[in-house]
């Protein structure tokens, strides 16, 4: 009898996770130094990664589902005391920080696709809307992006606590999978249903854009 414990993340949810990583650092980046071109693609990025972890989380893996760690106040409270957390993946707190950066990092990515310069960018979407809800847009893609920022540092302070503090195994198992401590107990589902949907929410995304109004012509 094979006994080989199971992976606790599957390998879509650790790309997922070091590739928003990656894109909130290069989202910072370009817009610092003005790459708009750079920053308009790693905000379609993040929308499609996000929507994708979303539909991940209903169809996937059992520990990416949010079945699986999302629980209510109960739950919530019941850890709080003591009582430990139901899912191998996250606990009741993890699984409000995951809803929360989901939520913030959507926000922030579609906002800016009503945002514009005024000189040499605007969003794919600027031209479809009003005036005051494209302002409304810039205000939440700022403010969204400064919550996001307030959360990413106390996610890694948390990380930081079990992971030094209380030697939970958290980075180890985000690499490879899993760790000693952190396994899961169902096996992954195949990866062409994550490869799938992850196809199909970019296509989505590509062909929304598409029916966007085209620029007003310049006048001369």
């Amino acid at each position: 009898m094979n006994s080989k414990p199971h992976v606790l993340w599957d390998l879509p949810i650790r790309i997922f996770h070091w590739s928003i990583v990656a894109c909130v650092l290069l989202a910072w980046l370009s817009a610092e130094f003005d790459y708009y071109d750079v920053h308009e693609w790693v905000g379609y990025t993040v929308i499609v990664l996000v929507v994708w972890r979303i539909i991940w989380g209903i169809v996937g893996s059992r520990h990416a589902r949010f079945s699986d760690f999302v629980t209510g106040p109960a739950g919530i409270i019941a850890y709080l005391k003591g009582k430990g957390a139901a899912s191998a993946g996250h606990n009741p707190l993890g699984a409000l920080s995951v809803i929360a950066l989901l939520g913030l990092l959507l926000l922030q990515a579609v906002s800016g696709l009503f945002n514009s310069d005024d000189v040499l960018f605007s969003g794919p979407l600027y031209y479809a809307a009003e005036t005051e809800f494209r302002d409304t847009m810039g205000v939440i893609h700022e403010i969204a992006f400064d919550l996001l920022v307030v959360l990413i540092v106390l996610h890694v302070l948390v990380i930081a606590w079990h992971q030094l503090r209380l030697h939970e195994k958290l980075l180890q198992a985000m690499i490879k999978g899993r760790a000693a401590g952190r396994e899961g107990r169902a096996a992954p589902v195949p990866l062409w249903r994550a490869l799938l949907i992850l196809v199909l929410v970019a296509a989505a995304l590509w062909w929304g854009l598409e029916q966007a109004p085209a620029p007003p012509p310049v006048m001369w």
